[in-house]
C-alpha cells in the first residue's frame, strides 16, 4: 500500500526496492508524529514535542563508517580517514538488508540538501522509524508539493535500525554500519537509532561532491546582521563548542546552525532546521532554543522527562550528556527565510580548550587561519561519540574529521583562498576551560565570549590594542568592553603561572607533533604560520 505525495515515476518500486509493506512518502509532521505515537516509538509531550529514546546509541558511530571502494573515487578519498568497504560486500549487504525490510512498513522523506539551488542535492531518505522520517524532514530542506511531483532522487538513504550487519559477510566492522557507495549513490545504515547518522551522512556526501566544483563545504554555523546579508559570518566548530549557540544571536539573523556552503556567490545552508544540545539548556541563557523544546513537532532526543507531568530535566544527563532536540529553523524567531548570505566579513574557529591554555579570541592572519583549520584541536565533550566522557583533547581536522572523505588539504586550501579573495577577518576563539585546566579550572563564562564576538563582528574589536601570544604567535586583544583584562591573558588566570607555562609549553608540542603530517602538502606561508 502506498500513501503520501510523490513523483509516480519514481517510487521505491521504481529504484528496484519491492516486496515492502505499507510505504508512506512525504508525510507533514503531524501525520508523521501520529504515525509515530501509534507504533510506540515515542510520548507526545508538552507543546506537541515528541520524546524518544535511541537506546544503545546515544551518538555517533564514526568507527562504523565506510566508503565502498570504487575506481571513480580511489585517488580522491581520503582512505587514511575513511574505512573502505568493498563493492562485493556492500552488494551483499544492500541485498541481505532489502530482504530484511520485506513486508515492513517504511516511510520515505524527499528532500534537498542545501539551500543554493545550483548546488543543492536532491536526496531520497527512506526510514524504518517514523520518526527518523520527522527528524530528517526538519533537518533538510523541504520541496513544495510542485517540486514532489517532479521530485527525481539523485541520492538514496536507506536506515533500517533492526537490521545487523554481518562483519564477516559484509565486509565491516561490527553489527552496526554507516557506508556510502558513490558510484550506485546509495547510503546504507544499520543497528543505529541515533537519529545523527541520518543528516551527517548528507554532510558527508556534499563534502565531499561540492570541493569538486569549487565550493567550500563547512562545519559550521553562520548568521548576518539584521537586513545585511553581505555582513555574514561563519562559526567553524565541532559538537560541544558552541556553534548553536552562538550564532543564534537574536541581534542578527541566524542562517543556520551547522552546516554550510561557500560559493561563488556566498553562503547557503545545508539544512533546513537545527538539531541543538539541550544538557543544561535554560531559559534564560538561551530563551529561544529553549521554547522549541515544547513546540509541536520538536524532536527530543534522549532526555529524562516525568511521566506525569512530562516536564524535561535538562540537568539529568543519565542517558546520555548528547541529548538534543530537532526543530525546523522557522521555529526561531530571527531565522533566515532563504538560508542564504553574503560572502562572510568574519571566519570565527570555535575551540574548546580542556587544556585551559588558549585566550577567550585572537586575530589570526589567513596562513594561521589554515593552520589552526588544518588543526582542527578541540575536546571532545561527553556524549557525542560513543565512550566519550569527559573533555578528551583532540585534533579533527577541518574541525570535522569524521565527516571529511577528501584529504584535509582540499578543504584549507579552499578555505584560505576563498579568505584571500574576500578579504575575511579570522579569530579563533575559545569556549572551553581558563583558570586552568579541565577538573581545576572553570568553563569560560559565556557572556564573555558573547561580548567578544560582538566586538569582533562589528569591527571594534580591530580597532583596539594587541599584543602578540607568546607560544602560538597569534595576535590577542588586551581588552574589550564587557570583558575582564584578565581573562584576555590565560596566564594571568591560573593559580601557579609556572603551572600554565608547563601545559602551554605541552599543548603547543601536541600542535607541532600532530601538524606533521601536513607538512608535506601546504603552501610555504601556512609552514611559517606553524608553531613549535
Amino acid at each position: 500500500m502506498t500513501a503520501g505525495r510523490v513523483n509516480p515515476t519514481q517510487r521505491l518500486e521504481d529504484q528496484g526496492i519491492t516486496g515492502l509493506g505499507s510505504v508512506a512518502y512525504n508525510l507533514i509532521e503531524p501525520a508523521l508524529v501520529q504515525a509515530a505515537l501509534d507504533r510506540g516509538e515515542g510520548t507526545l509531550g508538552k507543546g506537541g514535542s515528541f520524546l524518544v529514546t535511541t537506546g544503545q546509541f546515544t551518538g555517533r558511530s564514526p568507527k562504523d563508517k565506510h566508503v565502498v571502494r570504487t575506481p571513480s573515487v580511489e585517488d580522491t578519498i581520503w582512505w587514511d580517514n575513511n574505512r573502505p568497504m568493498t563493492p562485493e560486500a556492500f552488494d551483499r549487504l544492500y541485498d541481505d538488508m532489502i530482504a530484511h525490510m520485506a513486508g515492513r512498513d517504511y516511510f520515505v522523506q524527499d528532500l534537498f540538501g542545501g539551500a543554493d539551488a545550483d548546488h543543492r542535492l536532491d536526496v531520497r531518505v527512506v526510514t524504518e522509524l517514523a520518526w527518523h522520517g520527522l527528524f530528517i524532514r526538519h533537518l533538510l530542506r523541504r520541496p513544495s508539493r510542485e517540486e514532489l511531483d517532479s521530485f527525481v532522487p539523485e541520492w538514496t538513504i536507506i536506515n533500517c535500525p533492526s537490521f545487523k550487519a554481518d562483519p564477516e559477510r559484509h565486509g565491516c566492522r561490527s553489527d552496526t554500519v554507516i557506508t556510502l557507495n558513490f558510484d550506485r549513490k546509495i547510503i546504507l545504515i544499520a543497528n543505529t537509532e541515533y537519529a545523527g547518522e541520518n543528516k551527517k551522512s548528507v554532510f558527508t556526501l556534499l563534502n565531499y561532491i561540492l570541493p569538486g566544483k569549487g565550493v567550500m563545504a563547512m562545519h559550521c554555523s553562520a548568521n548576518h546582521a539584521i537586513g545585511d546579508p553581505d555582513d555574514s559570518a561563519v562559526f567553524f566548530g565541532l559538537s560541544g563548542t558552541g556553534k548553536t549557540t552562538l550564532s543564534a544571536d537574536p541581534s542578527r539573523t541566524l542562517i543556520g546552525d551547522d552546516e554550510h556552503g561557500w560559493s561563488e556567490k556566498g553562503i547557503f545552508n545545508f539544512e533546513g532546521g537545527c538539531y541543538a544540545k539541550t544538557i543544561n539548556l535554560s531559559a534564560e541563557a538561551e530563551p529561544e532554543i529553549y521554547a522549541t523544546t515544547t513546540k509541536f513537532g520538536t524532536v527530543v532526543e534522549n532526555m529524562v522527562f516525568d511521566p506525569e507531568t512530562l516536564d524535561l530535566d535538562f540537568e539529568d544527563s543519565s542517558l546520555t550528556e548528547n541529548m538534543r532536540c530537532a526543530y525546523p529553523l522557522d521555529f526561531i524567531s530571527n531565522a533566515s527565510d532563504n538560508g542564504l548570505g553574503g560572502h562572510p566579513k568574519n571566519v570565527i574557529l570555535l575551540t574548546c580548550d580542556a587544556y585551559g591554555v588558549l585566550p577567550p579570541i585572537a586575530r589570526l592572519t589567513s596562513a594561521q587561519a589554515m593552520y589552526h583549520f588544518l588543526s582542527g584541536f578541540t575536546s571532545k565533550t561527553p556524549g557525542t561519540e560513543r565512550g566519550i566522557v569527559e573533555p578528551t583533547p583532540t585534533f579533527s581536522t577541518c574541525f570535522g574529521a569524521p565527516f571529511m572523505p577528501r584529504r584535509p588539504e582540499v578543504y584549507g586550501k579552499l578555505l584560505q583562498a576563498k579568505i584571500a579573495e574576500f578579504g575575511s577577518e579570522c579569530w579563533l576563539v575559545n569556549t572551553g576551560w581558563t583558570g586552568g585546566a579541565f577538573g581545576t579550572g572553570k568553563r569560560m563564562p559565556i557572556k564573555a565570549t558573547r561580548a567578544l564576538l560582538t566586538a569582533a563582528l562589528n569591527g571594534s574589536l580591530t580597532k583596539g590594542a594587541f599584543r602578540k601570544d607568546a607560544n602560538f604567535g597569534f595576535e590577542v586583544p588586551v581588552s574589550c568592553p564587557g570583558v575582564d583584562d584578565k581573562l584576555l591573558d590565560p596566564r594571568s588566570t591560573w593559580a601557579d603561572p609556572a603551572a600554565y607555562d608547563a601545559q602551554a609549553k605541552k599543548l603547543v608540542g601536541m600542535f607541532s607533533e600532530n601538524f606533521a603530517q601536513y607538512v608535506p602538502y601546504i603552501d610555504d606561508d601556512v609552514k611559517a604560520a606553524a608553531i613549535g
